[in-house]
C-alpha cells in the first residue's frame, strides 16, 4: 500500500510538491520542467504532483491560491514555496540549497 501525502512531507527526504489542475494552461508546461528536475537531481528529492480538483482539503490546508503553485517539503515543514511556472534549473538550484544545508547539518563539528 502506498504512503498517504501526510505521510510523505512528514518523511527526512526533501519533498517537492506541484499543486496543479488540470485545465491550468502554466500547470501543463510544468510537466516536462518536472520530468526535466527528475533526471537532474534523481533521488535526491522527491517530486509529487496533487491534482487540487481531486484534493480540494489538501490544496485548502495549504492555502492553495493559484495554480501551479510549488512547494518544498521536509519533516512536515514547509521549506519553499512558489506560484507559478519556474525553470528546471532554477528548482534543481532550490533544492540544491536545502540539500547542501542538511549536508551542513550533518557532519560532526571539529573537536
Amino acid at each position: 500500500m502506498g504512503q498517504t501525502f501526510s505521510e510523505i512531507i512528514r518523511g527526512d527526504q526533501l519533498t517537492l510538491v506541484d499543486f496543479y489542475a488540470e485545465w491550468c494552461g502554466p500547470c501543463k508546461l510544468m510537466k516536462p520542467i518536472l520530468e526535466d528536475l527528475k533526471q537532474r537531481i534523481g533521488d535526491k528529492a522527491r517530486i509529487l504532483k496533487v491534482d487540487i480538483d481531486q484534493s480540494p482539503l489538501v490544496a485548502s490546508a495549504y492555502h492553495i491560491q493559484a495554480v501551479p503553485t510549488l512547494m518544498l517539503f521536509r519533516n512536515g515543514q514547509v521549506l519553499w514555496r512558489h506560484s507559478g511556472v519556474l525553470p528546471a534549473a532554477k528548482l534543481e538550484q532550490v533544492i540544491g540549497q536545502f540539500i547542501f544545508k542538511t549536508e551542513q547539518a550533518s557532519v560532526d563539528p571539529a573537536p
